[in-house]
């Protein structure tokens, strides 16, 4: 009998999102798909976006470091929550310039850590 590695479970998805999320240090923004390949999910974005719309508010994940490719805010123009995203942006530092955030040196590999940096 062969043995198979068991399925991810959709709760294990989101706490390896999760993790990741509340790993981002101030200041530093990241793709969903950036996410979502730290998480161990690649081509996974969208459930990077879904698992942070299901987290707990308990979580206090760092929502707002998250942005779409290209540094495009992916909430609705003019929304209170687009809003909120472009403030808690630019208070840590980040421009934020017609609804995308503007690329630094300060770039997630330049300043996420993990094992593969060891």
């Amino acid at each position: 009998m062969t043995r198979s590695t068991p399925p991810v479970t959709a709760d294990v998805r989101m706490q390896a999102i999760w993790r990741v999320v509340a790993s981002l240090p101030a200041g530093v923004v990241a793709t969903y798909g950036e996410v979502a390949l730290r998480a161990g999910f690649p081509r996974g974005a969208r459930q990077v976006a879904r698992a942070l719309r299901l987290a707990p508010v308990s979580a206090r994940l760092p929502w707002h470091r998250v942005v779409a490719a290209g540094g495009r805010i992916a909430l609705p123009l003019g929304t209170s929550a687009f809003r909120e995203q472009c403030r808690r942006l630019r208070a840590e530092g980040i421009v934020v310039e017609r609804g995308r955030v503007q690329f630094t040196d300060r770039s997630l590999d330049a300043l996420l850590w993990g094992p593969d940096r060891c």
